[in-house]
């Protein structure tokens, strides 16, 4: 049974942070670590003691972690950034909570006996005869060390103790993984082997000037040598145990949402039953105002996970290459449940929140190739610009004109020229991309308006067929992305006050637009009129837009179950990176790597020197067996990752590319290991060193197995997510058993008592359970029949689950009692 784990978190803002500055403030980013790597950076708010950032990330995790460290920084222009303080969460503290965790705490100092990472390989075995008693340590290797020294490596060396007994290891020069190979052995007195104390295995870092710095322990109960021959394997290296006190909040506080999704996933065919259930929801309803499984799930969705589960839904349906039925099978209900056109659409719906999803999913690329352009150039123009005269700073405007100052009436007339321009922009971008846009966005907005035509005739509706895909399209994808960018990911970074301020006025134009104008003039910001000319202007256009967009013909769209959101053949993504140049003597690390223009789709990596130059060098996607960070001392380089790929006589290339920053490195690793992610032939282990001179830098080995455990599936959760319909199909079988009391009792109990003997002997078809046995279920109510096979589906789902928790833990008693 595979495991599942998924981490939420929401870096929302800080307080009270201490000043590190002269100038009596601080420039405060935040660092997040998993199991201290850095897996995010938040932007930088400067001369703020009190920034809001506002990020948010979502991690998957397969093989688990064990915490979870928020670093908050103060950036430096000229030397090291200043540490201000951080807060570390264990995954047991985090998974405690069923909602996770929403609230303010405060910040610790940063304590460096508490910051140890990395796992040791060692084997213990208790010697016993008639003349003497010993315990014998192999220290044979380490991985993953914490760096001490400024090099960004450490000089390991290992310690075990027991009493008043010891023995060390040889020291081994810069590296983090180190191989000692070495055996301690401690001679022990009769009366110790009776003793309860604890074997310690410690890790430091020796320095020639100053104290040695503590790289980890590992301790293990002396009374376990007893019952085990011989203990072998990998350690995690724990913390020395100091108490980390909060300061009493003198550093601050950060105010964190942090969510720990865990789950096993049974084999597929266990979720089999469960996909067909929801698969015959929408290709056979017999009627529209029938229940199914799909109605029945929406009554058991709570407003809070209700997003959550339209995405998986959005999943299972892409997979099934039923998405376009799934949702006009969701539309068509909430047309016909709708009475005032003016409000179809407008609450959170199912239906609502799962077309959002399916934008989010399906045409993420396109809103990039639409909006991007026009983003940037905002970003980079940043100019001041505003309406509300209520908010007019003549301070903060630039000068528009020669003379001396300018006045309120000349940065509101340049403020609408420019928002003129932009708007422009965007609408005419927009309107010209009927192409672009997926075929399957296209087909379901097609279907989409053809249920509003059918259900409201009347010529006074002439335009809610309109407005409902305009609703969708421009109201809930494109503003919310002009809007927050970052979160759509058209930018790396949050917009700043100025600019977020024009994007605040550019989308409430584009909802206006998207209204087709007709709720202009009504609301409080009568400021905003200016505009209304142009978006007036505008909705013939759109019109035409929307007619062009819903001519397709339906049979375009495949209904092939699928791996992925995107064709094979669609950009995921690209963008400058520098590749290092293996060719010819290095002489300097920093002028090996050359600036180049990469390519990625889920059949290949590729790059150029610009992005229009012509001849182009690709790497098979399937021949990709691992994508791995590289540590900064191998080119005394950051953010330096490195594709390995194996070619068809096994032999092993690879090659390093440099990102910009942190975050962008961890984005084309994810990437990367997304469209790999089904490839047979990844690799268990790898260097996260280069090879020079005849040996590894990162374990100073001549030729080994990889040192370190390769992370493969360790991707950032986003649209771009595999496929993967058992993870899937387990949160929607998650949510019914939390609903299934609400269903069993308003679809199976009986609203009168006991039924009568003839009642009794009532019976519908027989359902059958995947293991072969007979179910009977009760007698009929609407939707009942789909409702009993339903809970049977649920109540087997658990009971397969109950088995396989009962065989793990078997399978523990048995490893532990016969090791």
């Amino acid at each position: 049974m595979a495991k599942n784990t998924s981490l939420y978190f929401r870096i929302v803002e800080g307080r009270n942070l201490p000043a590190k500055d002269v100038s009596g403030t601080s420039d405060p980013y935040c660092i997040v670590k998993v199991d201290n790597e850095v897996v995010a950076r938040t932007a930088t708010v400067w001369k703020n003691l009190n920034p809001f950032w506002g990020e948010e990330y979502t991690l998957h995790l397969p093989m688990g972690f064990h915490s979870l460290s928020f670093l908050v920084m103060d950036e430096d222009t000229i030397g090291h950034d200043d540490v201000i303080g951080k807060i570390t969460l264990s995954k047991e503290a985090i998974g405690a909570q069923a909602k996770g965790l929403d609230s303010w705490m405060n910040l610790t100092r940063v304590d460096p006996d508490e910051d140890v990472q990395g796992e040791i390989h060692l084997s213990l075995e208790l010697l016993k005869d008639t003349m003497k008693s010993s315990l014998r340590c192999q220290v044979i290797e380490a991985r993953d060390l914490a760096p001490r020294d400024i090099s960004g490596t450490s000089d390991p060396f290992g310690r075990i103790i027991f009493n008043n007994h010891s023995a060390e290891t040889s020291i081994i020069k810069k590296t983090r993984f180190p191989h000692w190979g070495e055996t301690l052995e401690l001679e022990l007195d009769a009366e110790e082997l009776n003793e309860e104390g604890t074997v310690m295995v410690e890790v430091w870092d020796w320095d020639m000037v100053g104290k040695n710095d503590f790289l980890g322990k590992v301790e293990i109960p002396f009374a376990s040598l007893h019952k085990t021959p011989v203990l072998e394997g990998w350690f995690r290296l724990l913390p020395l145990g100091n108490n980390e006190a909060d300061a009493g909040g003198k550093l601050g506080a950060l105010r964190l949402k942090v969510r720990l999704v865990e789950d096993r996933i049974l084999p597929s065919t266990y979720y089999q039953p469960l996909i067909e259930l929801l698969v015959e929801s929408v290709i056979s309803p017999t009627e529209v105002e029938d229940s199914s499984a799909l109605t029945m799930l929406e009554e058991v969705t709570t407003v809070e996970s209700r997003q959550d589960v339209a995405m998986t839904l959005v999943k299972i349906y892409l997979g099934q290459g039923l998405v376009v039925p799934f949702l006009d099978y969701l539309n068509t209900r909430e047309v016909n449940h709708t009475a005032d056109p003016n409000t179809l659409f407008r609450s959170n719906s199912l239906a609502s929140k799962a077309m959002e999803q399916f934008m989010k999913a399906v045409g993420m690329l396109y809103l990039h190739e639409v909006l991007k352009p026009i983003i940037n150039r905002i970003f980079d123009e940043r100019k001041y610009i505003e309406l509300d005269p209520c908010k007019i700073d003549l301070n903060r405007s630039r000068r528009i004109s020669f003379k001396s100052g300018v006045s309120e009436a000349e940065v509101r007339d340049y403020s609408v020229e420019m928002l003129q321009t932009y708007l422009t922009s965007i609408i005419e971008s927009i309107v010209s991309s009927v192409d672009q846009c997926p075929s399957v966005m296209r087909v379901a907005f097609k279907q989409l308006h053809k249920r509003v035509e059918e259900q409201f005739t009347e010529p006074e509706n002439e335009d809610v067929k309109y407005l409902a895909i305009s609703g969708f399209f421009f109201l809930r994808f494109f503003a919310p992305a002009i809007l927050t960018p970052k979160l759509f990911q058209l930018r790396d970074q949050h917009a700043d006050t100025r600019t977020s301020r024009t994007l605040l006025l550019l989308a409430k134009a584009l909802q206006s637009v998207g209204n087709l104008g007709l709720q202009l003039g009504h609301g409080k910001e009568q400021w905003m009129s200016p505009l209304h000319p142009i978006i007036l202007r505008s909705v013939a256009s759109v019109k035409d837009f929307l007619d062009k967009l819903i001519d397709v013909d339906h049979n375009i769209v495949s209904s092939v179950p699928q791996r992925a959101v995107f064709m094979p053949s669609v950009t995921v993504k690209e963008g400058y990176l520098h590749k290092h140049k293996a060719e010819g003597p290095q002489l300097l690390s920093r002028f090996a790597f050359k600036k180049r223009y990469f390519w990625l789709t889920s059949e290949t990596l590729s790059y150029a020197k610009t992005s229009d130059w012509q001849v182009r060098s690709s790497i098979p996607i399937q021949r990709v067996c691992a994508v791995e960070r590289l540590d900064e001392n191998a080119f005394q380089q950051q953010n330096v990752m490195q594709v390995i790929t194996q070619d068809n006589d096994g032999k092993l290339n690879t090659m390093y590319i440099q990102c910009k920053n942190v975050n962008e490195l961890n984005q084309w690793l994810s990437a990367i290991r997304k469209v790999s992610i089904y490839n047979e032939r990844m690799l268990p282990s790898f260097h996260p060193g280069v090879h020079r001179s005849g040996k590894w830098t990162c374990c100073l080995q001549a030729d080994r197995a990889g040192c370190s455990r390769t992370h493969s599936a360790v991707t950032l959760g986003d649209w771009s997510d595999p496929l993967d319909p058992d993870v899937e199909t387990q949160m929607i079988y998650k949510q019914l058993l939390q609903g299934r009391d609400k269903l069993r009792k308003k679809y199976l109990e009986m609203e009168d008592a006991e039924p009568t003997s003839s009642n009794k002997e009532e019976r519908i078809s027989p359902d059958i359970h995947p293991d072969g046995a007979e179910c009977i279920a009760p007698p009929t109510r609407p939707g009942q029949s789909v409702a009993a096979r339903l809970l049977v589906v649920i109540e087997d789902l658990e009971q397969a689950h109950a088995t396989f928790q009962l065989r793990e833990i078997e399978d523990a008693t048995r490893v532990i009692l016969n090791p």
